[in-house]
């Protein structure tokens, strides 16, 4: 009984939050959509954190998308041999892992040190990164220490078919009762993180930044030095 709520209800409730949620926000408070930026408050740790975080997290959807919704039957189809896949799911997802981990934990630390930052961010600010840090820590780790072993196990024979099954409502949910538990823990987390989308920032991924890696910086100025001026005039 624990496993269908688990792996049927569960992952319904998160996701109709997060649909549902996501909606109202944008009908009814959508001038909290983006996300503010808070490089007046301190430039240095933004410059390195927010880099790894975007690109780093934009590497693991990408990853993700290969590995769960993308039928095993696809790969071999065109010829990709397990061998072939597992050497750059181990690379790739390593790198991405690490720059997401790395990126959080720079985030993190100047929400913690600089004064300015930590009096603006929210429960639910510190709550995603938090968040964040522990399910891509878990997926990290997953990558580094248990995908190399000769008995790894293959994710995309039990987790994507049971994921593809939720979105033509015939969910199966015996393909996650056998899996290792910190791919069980990480998937439920991810699913929590799901349901808390629509009350974080992370609300703004749905606007889809394609254009963050050539966006020019923002630019800011000083008030005082604007009215002193205007004043010499």
């Amino acid at each position: 009984m624990s496993d269908i709520f688990w792996w049927v209800v569960y992952p319904y409730i998160c996701l109709t939050i997060m649909i549902f949620g996501s909606l109202y926000r944008f009908a009814f408070r959508q001038l909290t959509w983006a996300a503010p930026s808070t490089e007046f408050f301190e430039k240095k740790w933004l410059k390195w954190g927010s880099p790894l975080f975007h690109y780093g997290i934009l590497l693991a959807f990408i990853g993700h998308i290969m590995g769960i919704i993308i039928p095993l039957r696809f790969y071999n189809m065109i010829g990709v041999s397990n061998h072939l896949y597992h050497l750059g799911a181990v690379y790739g997802g390593s790198i991405a892992g690490i720059m997401l981990v790395a990126g959080l934990i720079i985030l993190l630390i100047r929400k913690v040190v600089f004064d300015p930052v930590r009096v603006h961010a929210t429960f639910a600010d510190f709550y995603s990164v938090i968040a964040l840090l522990i399910i891509s820590g878990i997926g990290l780790y997953i990558t580094l220490f248990l995908n190399v072993t000769p008995e790894e196990f293959d994710y995309r024979s039990a987790i994507g078919p049971w994921f593809r099954s939720l979105f033509t409502l015939s969910p199966d949910y015996l393909l996650m009762t056998g899996i290792p538990v910190l791919f069980k823990v990480h998937t439920l987390l991810a699913f929590g993180l799901f349901a808390s989308i629509p009350f974080t920032r992370l609300v703004h991924f749905y606007s889809l930044p394609a254009t963050y890696p050539g966006r020019a910086p923002q630019q800011y100025r000083s008030r005082a030095r604007y009215q002193s001026g205007r004043q010499a005039d």
